[in-house]
C-alpha cells in the first residue's frame, strides 16, 4: 500500500513537467512556456512497495486552448538502471529525501502494474488519499489472462501517444498504447479501444470546473 504524504517536494512534480513536456513529440507546442495545473489521475500500488506510480493528468494553458496530458510517474529512491532518457528529474522530498522522478512507460514496475490494471487484477487508488480505491477509474479486458512479470520495454513515442511492446516472458510480446494528448471518449487519435484486448478509461477535470472521461491506455494483439 502506497502512503500518500502530507509533505513537499522541491523542486515540485508541475514544475519539474513543465521543463520535461516540450522536448516530448507528442507535446503540443506553444511558442510559451507551458502553464500547468494538475488536473486528475489515479495511483497503483506497487507490491514491493518501493516505487511510487501515478498517472497524472496535467492542463497547459500556455496556448490558445488548454491541453490535458496523461503523464505516467514512477518515483524511486535510487537511479533506475538504463533509464536515463527517461528521467523527468530529481526533487527532495519532506519526508522520503532525494526522489528520481522517471516517465513511467520506462520502468517495469509501473508497466507491470498497468498491465494488471488492464487485466483487472490490480485495484486503482485515489491520487492523493492513502489507501482509497478510486473506482472511477475502470477497466475492460477480453483476453486470455497473462503473468504480468516484464522482462523488457519497448518505447516508441509519437505525436499523438506512447507505443510500448512489452517482452512478459511466458506471455511472448504484448503491446500497449499510451494516450498522451487527452479527449473525451471515441476522439481520442491512437487510444481507440475498438477490437483490443482491454483499455483503461478514467476521468479528469475541465478548465470550467467540469469533468471529462477517456481512454488513458489500450491492450493491443499480441506482438509477432
Amino acid at each position: 500500500m502506497a502512503i500518500i504524504h502530507n509533505t513537499t517536494m522541491t523542486p515540485g512534480k508541475l514544475e519539474l513537467l513543465a521543463s520535461w513536456l516540450p522536448a516530448q513529440p507528442w507535446y503540443v507546442g506553444t511558442e510559451r512556456e507551458p502553464v500547468l495545473t494538475k488536473a486528475g489521475g489515479f495511483r497503483l500500488d506497487d507490491p514491493e512497495g518501493e516505487v511510487g506510480i501515478e498517472f497524472m493528468v496535467v492542463r497547459d494553458e500556455s496556448g490558445d486552448r488548454p491541453v490535458s496530458y496523461h503523464v505516467p510517474l514512477s518515483y524511486r529512491g535510487a537511479p533506475l538502471d538504463g533509464a536515463g532518457e527517461a528521467l523527468v528529474g530529481t526533487s527532495e522530498h519532506g519526508v522520503l529525501g532525494r526522489r528520481w522522478l522517471y516517465d513511467g512507460t520506462h520502468d517495469p514496475v509501473l508497466v507491470a502494474q498497468l498491465l494488471a490494471l488492464l487485466q483487472g487484477l490490480a485495484e486503482p487508488q485515489a491520487q492523493s488519499l492513502t489507501d482509497t480505491p478510486d473506482p472511477s477509474v475502470t477497466s475492460s479486458f477480453a483476453g486470455s489472462g497473462f503473468p504480468t512479470a516484464v522482462r523488457s520495454i519497448a518505447v516508441a513515442n509519437g505525436s499523438h501517444g506512447t507505443g510500448l511492446t512489452v517482452e512478459t516472458g511466458a506471455a511472448g510480446r504484448l503491446t500497449v498504447r499510451v494516450a498522451r494528448v487527452l479527449q473525451p471518449e471515441g476522439q481520442a487519435p491512437g487510444a481507440d479501444p475498438a477490437g483490443a484486448q482491454g483499455h483503461v478509461t478514467a476521468g479528469w477535470r475541465l478548465p470550467d470546473g467540469g469533468e471529462s472521461r477517456g481512454v488513458f491506455a489500450v491492450l493491443g494483439d499480441a506482438a509477432s
